[in-house]
């Protein structure tokens, strides 16, 4: 998960005040220190913490509840809205045809973020180019190219030529009638003159709509001086933060860019060329607080999954709690295409708090073995489970390969599964939550559940 750190102490603030008999100005005063000890620790700026604290602090001493709403809640509520007002810095990239122009110094993972950004709007319905006119690293566009082989994009590029402004031109003219053309430009170790001419005269022959500036996470707190050079001497619409999967310094680099005048738009969140995440400061802060993403949970699904029904299917049983295994397979499925199980899980409300339970990577491949099962396994066995005793165990585990034992696992798995789901569709505040955060998705058939 990304900045797993600070989300499990946000969580522990959160609840310290459920768990508290009552809300006093003593209560107070200690959420507001465990909240600047979470918030330094993730290497945020000290004096945005003192802001941001003093501001929680007033608000939840000043400002009278909504009408409905406790204190506890008024105050959770609070702490969710300031954290949002940190990172808040703007719109993500408009899903509409443009030309992307990545710029960075060396070692950011400019060429690999490029590749990701090609994936990300391919599995959007459009058609994708990409241009190499980094003309100074020398395995730059092999790297480019190989990245566009594994993600289905065909890349422009001119080995041995120096004019990077000339191929990015001629690249523009070989990808005419393509909706998104990226362009990869050439790094340094540090923002010199040559470097601002060069991106400068490759603006100026394919006007980009989009500069987007890559900045590792690691840096911390420089990411917001780098990301204002960077504006100031190019024009810089948006960044990209790297290797947030891996580091401490991610709340420090994303609210130091939050007050530059370039927005977020992207989170680099793994090696893997799935692993880029739009940035949403709401679904962030929600996600960081175990509050789940449930509407980016179902966007993934129905991206990832071959068609509607099958997406549709993945929201419902989330919603409802009332699933088969079939409704289970579809979403083992789901979680193999779209990542790891931990990010998975963290989509979903109140799964976060379940991290320090879970062996992720055994999880994983326990999940392998569970769809191998469950293939061995009869459409009415899937549809309905309790007929699944002893003769039937035996003769899935000898076609599936495995024990008895396993697949009596699978079996108590899909009912511990069941009653956490059912948990969740009982839940009142959940089913609301989640069909708010269904957007524009398209789940008519979910709507009989509300």
């Amino acid at each position: 998960m990304v900045m797993e750190g600070l989300g499990k102490s946000l969580r522990n603030v959160l609840g310290r005040i459920g768990g508290a008999s009552s809300v006093d100005d003593e209560l107070i005063k200690d959420i507001c220190k465990d909240l600047q000890r979470a918030l330094l620790e993730a290497d945020v700026n000290v004096q945005l913490v003192l802001d941001l604290t003093n501001r929680v602090k007033d608000r939840a001493t000043n400002e009278p509840p909504a009408a409905g709403r406790s204190l506890k809640d008024h105050i959770t509520q609070i702490i969710y809205q300031e954290l949002v007002r940190l990172v808040d810095n703007g719109e993500g990239l408009e899903l509409k045809p443009q030309t992307i122009m990545m710029v960075g110094l060396y070692g950011q993972g400019k060429t690999t973020t490029t590749g990701k950004l090609a994936l990300y709007f391919s599995k959007k319905g459009f058609s994708v180019g990409l241009i190499g006119a980094d003309v100074y690293r020398p395995a730059a566009l092999d790297q480019l190219k190989q990245l566009g082989e594994k993600v289905g994009v065909e890349v422009y590029g001119e080995p041995g030529e120096s004019d990077a402004a000339g191929i990015a031109k001629r690249g523009m003219e070989h990808f005419k009638d393509k909706k998104i053309v990226i362009i990869d430009t050439s790094g340094r170790h540090a923002l010199e003159d040559d470097l601002i001419q060069e991106i400068k005269d490759i603006a100026a022959v394919t006007k980009p709509e989009e500069r987007i500036l890559v900045l590792d996470s690691q840096v911390g707190q420089q990411a917001g001086p780098q990301a204002q050079a960077f504006h100031e001497a190019v024009g810089v619409t948006g960044v990209i933060l790297t290797k947030m999967d891996g580091t401490a310094k991610g709340g420090g680099a994303i609210s130091a860019i939050s007050k530059t005048n370039a927005r977020i738009v992207f989170l680099g969140t793994g090696e893997h060329i799935r692993d880029l995440e739009p940035f949403d400061a709401k679904k962030f802060i929600s996600r960081l607080l175990g509050m789940g993403d449930l509407s980016s949970l179902v966007q993934l699904a129905s991206e990832e999954i071959d068609d509607q029904e099958a997406a549709e299917r993945v929201g419902r049983a989330i919603m409802s709690g009332k699933f088969t295994l079939n409704d289970m397979y579809y979403q083992m499925a789901a979680v193999g295409k779209m990542g790891t199980l931990d990010k998975i899980m963290s989509m979903i409300p109140g799964m976060s708090n379940m991290e320090d339970k879970i062996d992720f990577e055994a999880s994983q491949k326990r999940l392998e073995v569970f769809r191998t099962i469950m293939d061995s396994m009869t459409n009415e066995e899937k549809e309905d489970p309790s007929i699944i005793k002893s003769r039937r165990i035996e003769r899935i585990a000898d076609g599936s390969g495995v024990t008895p034992h396993d697949v009596r696992e699978l079996l108590k798995q899909y009912n511990q599964s069941k009653k956490m789901m059912t948990s969740i569709g009982k839940n009142r505040k959940m089913r609301k939550q989640f069909l708010k955060q269904m957007g524009g998705i398209d789940l008519d058939s979910l709507q009989d559940l509300q």
